[in-house]
């Protein structure tokens, strides 16, 4: 990966819906000239109409964000997710057996079309449910490690993010005050990681409500392009939402679900709120990272401003106190 350096280009204003056409029939496929743009930051994505069959997605990888062989891990995970009859949305590959292709200086996958919506996070049954199949999921997850693709750690998802954040972004007046919080912060974190330990395995890595579909009672996983080594937890935490008590709740919830397929270690449970703090420092950076695209100014005006970077600061702060509370612990779960 290469998401420590800042972006210097703006590679998808390369990209238009003849280039998405070529790259799509390029592969084999005959399209109806349709092309739907789909709301995607990261890749461009986009839903390509075939001639006498169903539409197909058409994701168009980031330049210099993955490897082919990072790329390739994660398809492979997939496969063994669907082999093993999981509801995952996996790449589609052709008559020789491949799933990543190019064009250009593009690396590109074309998905099936599925359809549905985030489900209702305040439903018992379905935290179940979704509890049930990350059982399955990291089940599967846990036979063998990934080669080539990062873990979450401290490292790559904190440091690198203060690092970044003080030397592009952060108005110079705020920049002491931010690293002083942020090496606080990761200190905290990384001595909580230190004192329950976990073993990292395959995971989705990003398994929020927006990157799950649920049409009538079937339940869906997509989107695995943030999958890595990481604690099973992380697939957990961002489910939850509300205050302490319905975290809780949720939370018991999802566990009853995960313990009719997998073993969880309750020590994960100490690690929620420092994963929440590497994600909100992370997701700071990532913008800042992908300033130079033209969608990120446009989608997100309020980034870079001094209130911007003064609420963050306070988030941060409030996040000190919050790792200092105890953690989750819904009880009948240590029984």
């Amino acid at each position: 990966m290469t998401d420590s350096t800042p972006a210097t280009g703006h590679p998808y204003q390369a990209l238009g819906q003849d280039q998405v056409i070529d790259a799509v029939e390029a592969t084999g496929l005959v399209s109806d000239l349709r092309v739907l743009a789909l709301n995607s930051y990261e890749n461009r994505v986009y839903q390509v109409g075939i001639e006498g069959a169903e539409p197909v997605i058409a994701k168009f990888y980031r330049p210099d964000r993955w490897t082919a062989a990072q790329i390739l891990e994660e398809h492979a995970f997939c496969a063994e997710l669907v082999a093993a009859d999981l509801p995952v949305v996996a790449p589609w590959t052709d008559a020789e057996g491949r799933s990543l292709f190019t064009a250009g200086d593009f690396f590109f996958s074309l998905f099936p079309r599925r359809g549905g919506h985030a489900p209702e996070p305040d439903r018992p049954e379905t935290l179940y449910r979704l509890g049930r199949l990350l059982g399955r999921l990291h089940r599967v997850g846990r036979v063998k490690d990934y080669r080539h693709r990062p873990a979450l750690t401290v490292a790559t998802m904190g440091q690198t993010s203060l690092e970044f954040i003080a030397e592009h972004c952060i108005p110079l007046e705020l920049r002491s005050a931010y690293v002083r919080l942020g090496e606080q912060l990761l200190a905290t974190v990384e001595e909580q990681f230190a004192a329950a330990p976990v073993t990292l395995q395959r995971i989705h890595g990003d398994a929020h409500l927006g990157n799950i579909l649920m049409r009538g009672e079937a339940l869906q996983l997509v989107d695995f392009d943030d999958s890595r080594m990481g604690p099973p937890v992380q697939d957990l935490w961002m489910l939850l939402s509300g205050s302490r008590d319905q975290r809780t709740a949720q939370l018991q919830q999802l566990l009853e679900g995960y313990r009719q397929f997998n073993d969880f270690a309750a020590a994960q449970l100490s690690w929620i709120e420092g994963l929440r703090t590497l994600r909100r420092m992370h997701y700071a950076a990532w913008l800042g990272r992908r300033w130079q695209d033209p969608a990120f100014p446009r989608h997100f005006p309020w980034f870079g401003s001094e209130r911007y970077w003064s609420d963050h600061i306070l988030q941060l702060r409030e996040q000190l106190a919050t790792l200092e509370e105890p953690p989750l612990a819904p009880g009948p779960f240590f029984g």
